[in-house]
């Protein structure tokens, strides 16, 4: 009856810690799974956010430049050049814009996601 008791005992306290450490290893994968989605999230609205900006950024270029061809047509050689400078700049800063927001959101992300990381292997 005493090895019974013993072998029933000695069962039990190994599948409780086999069931510890299926419930912790699920609540990791649930941290890691959910870090890849904010991180994957921010991704996407940096993403949008930058095109957006890039998008801007060619049509202003655009209307310049025709505006510039119109006054070359005219004989204007100086205005032509200054408006395609301006175009330019415009297109070059809010490209830069969109990276640098883009790059902000990116690191955010990464670091949500290295913190969840660390939050799971500590349950583990």
């Amino acid at each position: 009856m005493k090895k019974a008791l013993t072998i029933a005992s000695t069962l039990l306290i190994l599948s409780a810690s086999a069931y510890a450490e299926d419930t912790t290893s699920a609540a990791s994968n649930r941290l890691d799974k959910r870090g890849d989605r904010i991180e994957q999230r921010l991704d996407n609205r940096g993403d949008r956010i930058e095109n957006r900006l890039d998008n801007r950024g060619d049509r202003i270029e655009n209307r310049l430049d025709n505006r510039a061809d119109r006054a070359r047509a005219a004989g204007n050689e100086q205005k032509a050049n200054r408006l395609e400078n301006k175009g330019d700049r415009i297109d070059q800063r809010l490209d830069k814009r969109g990276e640098r927001i883009d790059q902000r959101l990116d690191k955010k992300g990464e670091r949500i996601n290295n913190r969840l990381d660390r939050r799971a292997q500590r349950r583990n």
